[in-house]
């Protein structure tokens, strides 16, 4: 049976993936930095802070003491900043996200790459976001800068682990309706908002799923596996008139 462990698996993506993960067959382990008591049954929870490596390394242990091994890591914790001008978000705000996406997405990455090797296989996938292909968004310059350097670090990696047993993936959800798309906007502008996200967005339960079985699934060592590609968004604009989607109103 394939090990899956998803690390921020206590609420949004990360919880769908968990969900999803155990629909299709897998064992999964999951991480927060607190575990609520509704969490999957089924699922091995640990409270792991993923900025620190004896953390990360605990969750590891964890796994391979349950389950014999680690097949698949998704790091999927992440956060992001309030919607403000660079110069107006305070200090440890800025710290918070760049320590979290990047920084300690760097550091889990190097402690489970490392075990993988040790163990002779594994995949290790890191989570795409705003940022990631480049587009610029203002007020988010914390979380986009970290996103696209989360890209071009999993590229890299992918380099130095050439000709290995291990690889690493790129994983794009897309635009998913969850607090951390909808949090900071004022009434009006959500309104605004709301309107962009009906044609492009999609709610959890709808993207975890087929992400969950491309991971699976597997790919080559550097790959990516997208929701929402270019063609797809294009076809949503041009068929926006005819497809009435709510993706609020029945949530």
């Amino acid at each position: 049976m394939t090990v899956v462990v998803v690390t921020g698996g206590t609420r949004g993506i990360g919880q769908g993936l968990v969900r999803a993960f155990l629909d299709q067959g897998a064992s999964v382990a999951y991480c927060g930095r607190t575990i609520p008591t509704d969490g999957p049954a089924d699922a091995l929870a640990v409270a792991a802070d993923v900025t620190k490596r004896t953390d990360v390394r605990n969750l590891w242990d964890a796994t391979t003491d349950k389950f014999g091994k680690v097949d698949i890591w998704v790091n999927n914790a992440g956060i992001s900043n309030s919607r403000r001008p660079l110069w107006d978000l305070p200090p440890a705000e800025i710290d918070a996200v760049v320590g979290l996406n990047l920084r300690g997405t760097l550091h889990a990455s190097a402690v489970v790459l490392e075990a993988m090797l040790a163990q002779g296989h594994g995949a290790l996938w890191n989570m795409e976001g705003l940022g990631s292909n480049g587009q610029i968004v203002p007020g988010l310059t914390p979380y986009g800068a970290t996103k696209r350097a989360l890209t071009y670090a999993t590229l890299a990696m992918a380099k130095e682990l050439k000709g290995t047993p291990v690889k690493v993936g790129l994983l794009s959800p897309g635009m998913v309706v969850t607090d951390l798309l909808i949090q900071d906007y004022d009434p009006a502008e959500l309104e605004k908002a709301k309107k962009i996200f009906n044609i492009l967005a999609d709610r959890v339960e709808t993207v975890t799923p087929w992400l969950a079985a491309k991971v699976l699934a597997g790919t080559r060592n550097g790959g990516r596996v997208a929701w929402l590609t270019g063609p797809k968004a294009a076809y949503r604009f041009a068929t926006a008139g005819f497809r009435k989607r709510d993706l609020f109103g029945d949530a």
